[in-house]
């Protein structure tokens, strides 16, 4: 049973939804990278309910750093966020009715009955909130290397949203966006297609893209430890992310290879492609081009029309009619949580390639 990502640089996520507190500890963080607990709060504020499209629990996220910082920088040694919750209410859950869609049957076969399923338990997207607190510090460390990372909502419903366009100016609106998208009307019309779910006591998903710039060639490993195979264990560990894709991802297979092959040119000393299908990695490595790709977010599984279940304690089958808060749609606050993943399993990776003082 394991709750850690990471080989150089770890990270353990710890808690329930409706515990006493969540919380991570990040391990071999490099000593010296600045803690600034005012962009840590900044990032938690994006990733807080909000509005008539999420749910009413409203958790002020005030953390504690507990061991590993020391006059605002990492010691090196493991690194401890504590948020407690304050804003439960378990009335709603019921122990042996599994909800679909949730984690909560097979919760219980896993853990033989004995997991907290109040709100989800350990398997809520509540635990996300100290992801993102660790991704804070990951963040910070990476944008001392120069990297930057932006996630929009590439979809919502049946809405698109603009593709990336100029990379840096457009990871920088993004930075600050509780709903992130780059044309702001479609980020209406978003907005309307989750209320219109919700009023019909359902859910909607979606698409979130992500760009990365500033990432060296020669980071990742072939076969087993790709960039893309370790960018994605860490992002399917994200509630409700059911599908992850680089570059052009599944398109690809629609074109022939003159067509989706990435042409190399030198430019200003340095080897770049002048198209980037591949996402700015070859090979599980990357080749200093940006890296892009995609997650799929499913509907939120709570929703308040009735669904068909089993009573898990006497095994009949049961209706279900969902009570208690719950967000129409996570897509938007997900977006945080994909930069801040992705955040953390780049500086394992560059830990990895360059030694963890890389980082400092």
């Amino acid at each position: 049973m394991k709750n850690t990502f990471g080989s150089s640089v770890a990270v353990t996520l710890f808690g329930e939804s409706h515990g006493a507190a969540v919380g991570a500890v990040l391990d071999g963080m490099a000593p010296g990278v600045p803690v600034d607990e005012t962009f840590i709060a900044r990032q938690l504020e994006l990733r807080r309910p909000f509005g008539t499209i999420s749910t009413a629990r409203r958790e002020p996220d005030a953390f504690e750093i507990v061991s590993g910082v020391f006059e605002g920088r990492t010691t090196g040694t493991p690194l401890c966020i504590l948020l407690r919750n304050t804003d439960t209410d378990s009335a709603a859950y019921r122990r042996d009715q599994a909800r679909p869609g949730h984690a909560d049957y097979t919760a219980r076969v896993k853990y033989h009955g004995f997991a907290d399923y109040r709100g989800g338990g350990h398997f809520s997207g509540r635990v996300t909130a100290a992801l993102v607190a660790a991704g804070a510090i990951a963040l910070t460390a990476l944008r001392g290397r120069g990297v930057a990372i932006g996630t929009h909502i590439a979809r919502c419903g049946s809405v698109a949203d603009r593709a990336f366009e100029h990379l840096d100016a457009d990871i920088a609106a993004l930075a600050d966006k509780r709903f992130a998208v780059l044309d702001d009307a479609r980020g209406e019309a978003m907005r309307s297609a989750i209320e219109a779910a919700a009023a019909a006591r359902d859910s909607v998903g979606g698409v979130l893209e992500t760009a990365v710039t500033g990432l060296p060639a020669g980071v990742g490993e072939p076969w087993f430890d790709t960039l893309e195979g370790q960018l994605a264990h860490i992002l399917f560990s994200i509630p409700a992310v059911k599908g992850v894709e680089f570059g052009d991802g599944f398109a690809l297979a629609e074109l022939r290879g003159s067509e989706s092959n990435d042409a190399l040119r030198m430019e200003n000393g340095a080897v770049r492609t002048v198209s980037n299908h591949n996402g700015g990695i070859n090979g599980g490595i990357s080749n200093g081009m940006p890296l892009v790709l995609r997650c799929a977010v499913k509907p939120t599984p709570s929703i308040h029309a009735p669904q068909e279940s089993v009573d898990l304690a006497t095994g009949e089958g049961v209706q279900l009619e969902l009570t208690g808060r719950h967000d129409p749609a996570i897509v938007h606050r997900a977006r945080v949580v994909v930069d801040s993943a992705v955040a953390l399993a780049l500086c394992d990776a560059l830990a990895l390639r360059f030694g963890t003082d890389h980082l400092a």
